[in-house]
C-alpha cells in the first residue's frame, strides 16, 4: 500500500468545498482483473489513489467516500476505521460521496461501484492506514513545533499532546502537509481498538429521521422541470406514432419530446407530467417480444434441459454411479423473474451547460453514468459531474452497466433543451426490466446405504446477467457465467459427492436481466438447501445431523449452523402448529446459517421467529452487521412469499405493491442475530443473509405440511 500526503490542488479537483490543511491520498495496487483489457496476471503495476482524507484548518476532518450510501450503513463503517487510527471520535468525521474519477475505482472490480458485499472488506486495510499516516504526519509536525522527539508525543481526540500542552489537528495540518510522508507506519492492534469492534449507532440516523437527507428525488432548484417517458410495454418494442395534442392541453405541460425509449412528457411538476403521459395517443409496434410468455419459456427451459449443457463442475462418472445408488431423488425447482424494488423509485435530474454537465442520482456506479452521459452529449467524461445524493435502496438496480435511467434522463433534457428530472413510477419500475433471471433446475442424487450423496446430476438453465458487461470476459468462461452456478458448482455437498456433473444452459431472451441481492446465490441457495432438506427426509435423519455429518470438514460453516441451530433450540418443543425449518449458506465469503419458526393454516403462512447466526470473520460494527442480516431476511422473505415477475402476451403482468408485494410490518416475524466470535478473513454483510431464508421457511413449510415447495413464490402454491 502507498499513501502520499498529496497536493490540495488535486483534492479540490474532488471537493470543492475545502481550503488549506493537511490532504492524504491512500492507494493500493489497482486489481483491473474483471475488465477485459486488464486480464488477471498482467504485470502491469497500478497504483492508484481512490479516497481522500482531508483535516482542515478548523479541525474539520473529510472523507470522499468512493463507495454510495444506499442503507448498508457504510456512511458509519468506514469512518469508524478512520477515527480508530486518527485518534478521534466518530461524529468529528465528516462524509461526502466522492465525484465520478479512475482514481476512485473499486480495488477488486476495476470501476467505481458499490455492490458485491465488498466495501468494508475492501476498504478495511486503507482506510485504517489513512488514519495512521495521517496521525503519523501530525505528530511528527507537533513534535517539531515544539522540539521535541515524536515518541515523546501521544494523540487523543483530535489532539496532539506533550506534557501539558495541547495542539489540535487543525493547528497542525498545515505544518503536517509540509512533511514528506514515511513509507509505512504501524497500525493499531487490536487489544488498542477503542472504535473498532464496537456497537456504533449510524451517523445518518438523524438526517433520515428528520427528513434533512438528500435522496435523488429531492433535489430541485430554479428552473428544473420534472418528466415522466411513455416507455413501450414490449421489451424491444418501438415508437410507430404517437399524438401529443391531448397531452399539450394539460395545464403545466411544457413539452413533449421522442427518445430513444419513448416519448416524455416534461412538466413543471410530476402530477401534470403523469397526466400528460396519460393523455397521450400511441402506437407500439410489439416487434418479435409480442407473444412472450412465462410458461412458455418454462416449457423452453425444459426442453434446453433435456440436452447438454456447458459444464460447470464435474467429477467421476455419474452415470454409471446411478446404478448403484440404494436410492435415487429426482426433482425440479422453478423460480421466477423478480425485480428489485427500492423504496426511492428511480430518477435523475440532468442540468446540460454548453460546456459541462450537471447529473444528480443516486447510482451505485457513478463513473458508468459519466461515461453514458458524456457519450450521449458529447462531451469529455471529465465535462460530466454526477452529484451522488443517498439511494433510496439499491439491491443491484441502481448499478446497472446499461446505464439505462440515467442515459434515458440525459437524453430527455437534450431534448427538452432545459434541466429535467426525470422520475419512474413505482409500475414503470416494475415494468420496466432488468430483472433477477427467472431459473429452471433439474436434479438427479443418488444415495448411498447410509443415505450420502453418492452421484449428483445437476442442470440450470437461466439468462447470463453478466454478458454485455465489464465483467464478461472475467465472469464467463467456457460458456458458464459463475454467477448463474454460484452456490452450485462450488457448493460443498456437491464437491464432496464423487461423482457429479453440475452444466449450465444460458437462453438468449430479450427480458433485460440484472444482479440482485444476493445475485445467484438467491436462487441457487433456495434449491440446494431445499435439496439436502429432501435427502435428509429420503435418508430418514434429522436435517441438523445430516447437515453436521456433510460439512464435517468445513468448520464455518459448522459454526454458523451450530450457533444457530443452539440459539434455536432445535429439537426442543414448539407450539402446537409451530415446525422449524433450517439452511445454511456461504455467499460473498460469509457463512449464514437461518432458522425459521413457521405455521400454516387454511394455506396461509405466518412466519413467527427466524434465529440467524452469521460467520465474517471481524466484525467492524455490530450494530449495522444485525442491521444488514435483519435486511436481508426482509428482503428473501418478500421475494420468497410473494415475489413474481411473470409475462403474457408479451407484457409484464404485474404493476405495483398489489400485485408485487413486499413483507409488511404485520408480516414481520422476530429475528435474532448471533456472530461467530471470528478472527478470520473479512466477508460480505449486505446480502449474505437473503439466500437462506427462503429454504428455511420452505423446509419448515414441509414439517408442517408435508407438501415440499419446489416453485417460487410461495403463495402460489398453497393458494
Amino acid at each position: 500500500m502507498e499513501i502520499k500526503n498529496i497536493s490540495r490542488r488535486t483534492f479540490l479537483k474532488a471537493s470543492a468545498f475545502i481550503a488549506g490543511g493537511l490532504v492524504i491520498a491512500f492507494s493500493i495496487p489497482h486489481a483491473k482483473r474483471f475488465m477485459s483489457k486488464s486480464p488477471a496476471g498482467s504485470d502491469a503495476q497500478n497504483f492508484t489513489p481512490n479516497a481522500f482524507l482531508h483535516i482542515g484548518n478548523d479541525d474539520t476532518i473529510t472523507v470522499l467516500l468512493a463507495h454510495s450510501e444506499m442503507g448498508q450503513s457504510i456512511w458509519t463503517t468506514l469512518p469508524m476505521l478512520i477515527a480508530e487510527e486518527l485518534d478521534v471520535e466518530l461524529d468529528r468525521i465528516r462524509i461526502e460521496h466522492a465525484p465520478p474519477a479512475p482514481v476512485y475505482a473499486h480495488t477488486a472490480y476495476g470501476l467505481q461501484i458499490t455492490g458485491g458485499s465488498t466495501t468494508t472488506w475492501s476498504e478495511f486495510d486503507r482506510y485504517r492506514q489513512a488514519g495512521a499516516m495521517s496521525r503519523t504526519l501530525l505528530v511528527m509536525a507537533a513534535a517539531q513545533r515544539l522540539g521535541v522527539q515524536p515518541g515523546d508525543c501521544r494523540t487523543e481526540n483530535g489532539m496532539v499532546i506533550v506534557g501539558d500542552q495541547r495542539l489540535t489537528y487543525g493547528e497542525l495540518a498545515d505544518d503536517a502537509a509540509k512533511l514528506e510522508a514515511p513509507g509505512e507506519v504501524p497500525l493499531r492492534d487490536p487489544s488498542q481498538w477503542k472504535i473498532i469492534g464496537k456497537a456504533t449507532k449510524r451517523l445518518d440516523s438523524r438526517e433520515k429521521i428528520d427528513g434533512s437527507a438528500i435522496f435523488g428525488q429531492d433535489i430541485q432548484f430554479e428552473g428544473l422541470k420534472t418528466a415522466v417517458v411513455a416507455r413501450s410495454p414490449y421489451f424491444k418494442g418501438k415508437l410507430k406514432s404517437f399524438d401529443d395534442s391531448a397531452a399539450k392541453q394539460i395545464p403545466g405541460v411544457v413539452k413533449v419530446v421522442e427518445v430513444p425509449t419513448g416519448v416524455a412528457v416534461v412538466a413543471d411538476n410530476f402530477w401534470a407530467a403523469k397526466q400528460g403521459r396519460d393523455a397521450l395517443k400511441i402506437e407500439w409496434d410489439a416487434g418479435s417480444n409480442a407473444k412472450l410468455d412465462s410458461e412458455q419459456m418454462f416449457a423452453d427451459f425444459r426442453q434446453m434441459a433435456s440436452g447438454k449443457g456447458a459444464i460447470a463442475s464435474a467429477a467421476g462418472v455419474p452415470d454409471s454411479a446411478f446404478n448403484k445408488a440404494r436410492k435415487t431423488l429426482t426433482a425440479e425447482y422453478t423460480m421466477p423473474y423478480l425485480a428489485h424494488s427500492p423504496m426511492e423509485p428511480l430518477n435523475c435530474t440532468v442540468k446540460i451547460g454548453k460546456n459541462s454537465c450537471d447529473i444528480w442520482t443516486g447510482t451505485q456506479a457513478p463513473g458508468l453514468e459519466q461515461a453514458a452521459a458524456a457519450a450521449i452529449l458529447g462531451m469529455k467524461p471529465e465535462q460530466v459531474n454526477v452529484h451522488t445524493p443517498f439511494l433510496g435502496g439499491g439491491f443491484g438496480r441502481r448499478g446497472n452497466p446499461a446505464t439505462d435511467f440515467v442515459s434515458e434522463a440525459t437524453h430527455v433534457a437534450k431534448a427538452a433543451g432545459m434541466p429535467v428530472k426525470t422520475i419512474w413510477t413505482r409500475e414503470d419500475d416494475v415494468k420496466g426490466g432488468f430483472y433477477r433471471p427467472m431459473n429452471l433446475h433439474q436434479v438427479k442424487i443418488g444415495l448411498d446405504e447410509a443415505g450420502n450423496p453418492l452421484a449428483w446430476q445437476h442442470t440450470c438453465v437461466g439468462q447470463s446477467i453478466m454478458t454485455g458487461t465489464p465483467f464478461e470476459a472475467y465472469m464467463i468462461k467456457d460458456g458458464v457465467d459463475a454467477t448463474s452456478v454460484e452456490g452450485v458448482a462450488d457448493s460443498p455437498y456437491i464437491k464432496a459427492t464423487p461423482h457429479h456433473l453440475v452444466d449450465l444452459h444460458t437462453p438468449k431472451i430479450d427480458v433485460p436481466v440484472l444482479w440482485w441481492r444476493s445475485v445467484g446465490h438467491s436462487q441457487n441457495a433456495f434449491v440446494m438447501e431445499s435439496l439436502i432438506d429432501e435427502m435428509a427426509h429420503a435418508a430418514g435423519r434429522d436435517p441438523l445431523e445430516y447437515r453436521r455429518h456433510l460439512l464435517k470438514d468445513h468448520p464455518r460453516h459448522l459454526a454458523a449452523l451450530n450457533l444457530a441451530a443452539e440459539k434455536a433450540q432445535w429439537g426442543s418443543k414448539l407450539p402446537a402448529g409451530v415446525f422449524r425449518g433450517l439452511a445454511v449458506h456461504e455467499s460473498f465469503g460469509s457463512y449464514v446459517a437461518e432458522v425459521a419458526e413457521v405455521s400454516v393454516v387454511n394455506g396461509e403462512v405466518k412466519i413467527h421467529r427466524v434465529v440467524c447466526a452469521i460467520d465474517c470473520g471481524l466484525v467492524v460494527n455490530p450494530e449495522s452487521l444485525a442491521a444488514q442480516m435483519e435486511s436481508g431476511i426482509v428482503f428473501g422473505l418478500s421475494a420468497a412469499l410473494s415475489g413474481k415477475i411473470s409475462l403474457k402476451n408479451g407484457q409484464i403482468e404485474q404493476t405495483n405493491f398489489n400485485n408485487y408485494p413486499v413483507l409488511r410490518m404485520s408480516q414481520m416475524p422476530k429475528v435474532e442475530v448471533y456472530v461467530v466470535p471470528s478472527t478470520d478473513k473479512m466477508g460480505g454483510a449486505g446480502e449474505p443473509a437473503t439466500p437462506p431464508i427462503a429454504p428455511a421457511v420452505t423446509n419448515a413449510i414441509f414439517a408442517a405440511t408435508g407438501k415440499r415447495i419446489r416453485t417460487l413464490p410461495i403463495a402460489d402454491q398453497l393458494a
